[in-house]
């Protein structure tokens, strides 16, 4: 007997010395190959990109990840128990290594031929989540123990459920505890209910098993498993149980919407990441603050969906987008159309006398009222529609593939997807800080931005560049020109050019200011005629735009360059602000997952910005914008350029009653773009509309009919109870008494007579001076020798 007892004592030694040899063994030929511990307390754990506006408001966030960390100390304690509970009950005893754990999961092995759980503890999740992969196997169970025995030596308890709450992946994209509460029940962690908190514990066994939008009974199987585990542990008591095992299951999916709907701003701002720090970008955290404020992007926006529409009916209803003949199909149908912005697909399902009935994507069917629908007189064409419609039979049929729009006050109203696009562009002209930026119709239909990539021609919207090149080659607002027919013919051209007025009108000797604003193209031609094809391109070039991409023909003057709204916008901002090119930009600011500050905006301002940003540190003054044209030729601009509303093609513009708005309408040939672009001294902003494969708008349409209204109600709304800002008067300039038939300085008796804005240098002859008559032809290819306020052109 005793030797009996000696053997087994020696055969358990023999056992433990060798389970020891062995782990001592695994030990040392694993552990060269673990990695650090310690760079658990600098993880950065990977979190989405997010957009704001310049108040905070959330654009867009990307990333694969929906994560938001928080600290222990943020985490309910109830949801820490419910946690336990289900995950590792013995979690605050053991010293990362649960053995009895580790022996179930062998015994099952043994049992079952096959792994059934792994054993793990909290910590060696955590082990394997942060350093390890996957993998069913030995060799990576033994690294993840080892690993799992450093953690809990080098980091407390808390820690590890810290790292372990932020890092479990929780289904439907979130990562970690804060997101899951938002993504499921759109509260945060703290803000939930016990059997809420129970719900999230159960998810990290099995996120798409346990998932309560994708197996609901089956995680409120587990909910209740939880909860009776938290009793049995005395976490909670048997009212608080009952209370919670009775809780109906209410987890819905929360994905969180933007706050201000700018999907092409968000885009211009990811590309910029992209460039600037690569895919990293996706995951590390970074906050972009943009330059654009909530309240005039919504402005924009709707300001650009009411005009496309507004433009849209005025030409007619194309019809549906499809026709299902079976009512079994519509739902499959409603199903795979996108509803875009506010247009709704709906199936027409019965005619009736006082309007429709729709089928909505949800199944429900809705009434919509035949009021709503009068405006769909059948498309002909871009130019044409036929007669208005009788009743709602003429309009719609069983099966049409429809939108709808719903109103404020819940009801539907007819509408249709309009196939015309526009841009707006909105900026600061004395930073470049664009305010507001509108892309297209719908980003979720087309990602192509036209405001940043679409070259179109901007028409009359161009001429303020003639002119202004002809103000500092002599020329003056009071200057003649004659408004005539004019042919030309130059080398390489294959028949003679006669060029037309818009109204195919001719009103002789116009002064300048008339001609910009009366918009005559002849004018324009004359001008450019006179001051030089070469001068003109590298005097506009100053403005920031590619001499490249001006036509080096007297088209030019008619607007035939192609450029992108974003690009003629900025160029534009020379006149909004005295003078002074500045570049555009998007992003304000940059900050990491700490909030610190990496990246601040600094871009070139004018003097007038400048002076407002005074600090009394040295090293943080302001960059200085480069003056590219003489202040006064700004000034005279925008003073001719206020007449273009106060008397030219501008005139909805009067509605906002402002005495601080100058700007210019633009059409091309055939109608093809139609434009407007205006400022005060404040904000400047340029609309640009048309069909992505050109083709004419129609007739009757121009800058002055899509174009101006869409700006008129942004403007109106941006502008909205600020005080007038006009550009302040600079030095050297005059105002005298002209006379309008001669352009000449009047007598203080003079019957025909008007004043007028002169840079002091160009004050023009009295009328018993004695001036030359000039009829200049082709061009010269050089600025002019004489003086034009001295000639009348082609008078005789």
């Amino acid at each position: 007997m005793i030797l009996v007892v000696k053997s087994l004592f020696a055969l358990a030694i023999a056992l433990i010395c060798g389970v020891v040899l062995s782990l001592a063994g695994a030990y040392l030929y694993l552990s060269p190959n673990l990695p650090s511990v310690e760079s658990l307390r600098h993880v950065e754990l990977q979190m989405p990109l997010r957009v704001y506006s310049e108040d905070d408001q959330l654009i867009e966030e990307f990333g694969e990840m929906r994560r938001t960390p928080i600290r222990f100390d943020e985490v309910p304690q109830d949801f820490i128990n419910a946690l336990l509970s289900a995950e590792d009950d013995n979690f605050t005893k053991h010293h990362g290594v649960d053995p009895g754990s580790l022996l179930r999961a062998a015994a099952q092995l043994v049992k079952t031929g096959r792994i059934q759980t792994g054993g793990s503890t909290i910590t060696m999740q955590v082990a394997k989540n942060f350093f390890l992969t996957s993998e069913r196997s030995f060799s990576r169970k033994a690294n993840e123990i080892l690993l799992a025995l450093q953690i809990e030596r080098e980091l407390s308890k808390n820690e590890i459920l810290e790292l372990y709450v932020n890092k479990i992946y929780l289904g439907n994209r979130a990562y970690g505890i804060e997101a899951a509460a938002n993504v499921y029940y759109g509260k945060s962690i703290k803000d939930l209910s016990l059997a809420q908190m129970a719900m999230l514990a159960g998810l990290p066994k099995a996120p798409s098993r346990y998932n309560p939008l994708a197996n609901p009974a089956r995680s409120m199987e587990r909910r209740d498993w939880i909860l009776g585990r938290m009793l049995r542990l005395g976490h909670i008591d048997q009212q608080q149980y009952e209370e919670a095992v009775n809780a109906e299951q209410d987890a819905k999916l929360h994905i969180k919407s933007p706050d201000v709907y700018a999907p092409y701003v968000a885009e211009m701002v990811r590309l910029e990441m992209i460039n600037r720090y690569g895919s990293d970008a996706y995951t590390d955290g970074l906050n972009v603050r943009t330059t654009v404020p909530a309240d005039l992007q919504n402005h924009a926006q709707q300001a650009v969906f009411r005009g496309l529409t507004d433009y849209d009916r005025r030409h007619g209803y194309r019809g549906p987008e499809a026709r299902i003949e079976k009512r079994g199909d519509w739902q499959s149908a409603l199903r795979n159309t996108k509803r875009i912005n506010q247009f709704i697909p709906a199936i027409v399902s019965a005619v009736a006398s006082d309007g429709i009935f729709v089928m909505l994507a949800d199944g429900s069917e809705e009434h919509v009222d035949w009021q709503s629908m009068r405006w769909a007189a059948p498309f002909l064409s871009n130019s044409s529609r036929g007669a208005s419609p009788r009743n709602p039979a003429a309009v719609a049929s069983v099966g049409d593939l429809i939108r709808v729009e719903q109103g404020a006050d819940g009801k539907l109203a007819f509408s249709q997807l309009p196939k015309i696009q526009a841009s707006l562009v909105s900026l600061n002209p004395h930073d470049g800080a664009i305010r507001a930026l509108v892309g297209g119709l719908s980003f979720e239909h087309s990602h192509y931005n036209r405001a940043t990539q679409a070259q179109r021609q901007p028409g009359s919207s161009f001429k303020p560049f003639i002119y202004s090149a002809a103000l500092d080659a002599g020329y003056t607002p009071a200057t003649l020109i004659n408004d005539a027919p004019i042919e030309i013919f130059e080398a390489g051209m294959k028949e003679v050019w006669r060029p037309k007025n818009s109204d195919n009108n001719f009103l002789g000797p116009i002064r300048l200011r008339e001609g910009l604003y009366r918009s005559r193209n002849m004018v324009s031609i004359r001008i450019l005629q006179d001051i030089g094809i070469p001068y003109t391109r590298d005097y506009i070039s100053h403005f920031g735009l590619k001499k490249t991409d001006l036509p080096p023909n007297l088209s030019l003057s008619l607007g035939s360059a192609t450029l992108t709204p974003i690009d003629l916008t900025i160029a534009w901002a020379v006149f909004a602000n005295g003078g002074y090119k500045v570049d555009p930009y998007i992003i304000q600011s940059i900050s990491d997952r700490d909030e610190r500050t990496i990246y601040a905006a600094s871009p070139a301002v004018t003097p007038q910005l400048a002076q407002t940003r005074k600090t009394d540190d040295p090293d943080s003054k302001p960059v200085l914008a480069e003056a590219v044209i003489d202040e006064r030729t700004a000034y005279l601009m925008t003073d001719i350029l206020k007449d273009v509303i106060k008397h030219g093609t501008g005139r909805r513009a009067l509605s906002l009653k402002r005495t601080d708005l100058a700007g210019k309408t633009g059409t091309t040939n055939d109608s093809f773009d139609s434009w407007f672009i205006g400022y005060n001294y404040s904000l400047l902003t340029s609309v640009w509309a048309g069909f992505d494969q050109p083709e004419t708008l129609g007739r009757r349409e121009y800058g002055a009919t899509i174009s101006l209204p869409i700006w008129v109600d942004y403007m109106g709304q941006a502008l909205a109870d600020s005080p007038a800002s006009n550009q302040p008067e600079p030095r050297g300039l005059s105002v005298l008494r002209v006379d309008r038939e001669s352009g000449r300085l009047a007598s203080a008796n003079s019957a025909n007579s008007y004043f007028e804005l002169f840079k002091q240098e160009d004050t023009p002859p009295r009328m018993d001076e004695f001036s030359p008559v000039f009829d200049f032809g082709q061009d010269s290819g050089e600025a002019p020798a004489q003086t034009p306020q001295d000639n009348l052109f082609d008078l005789f």
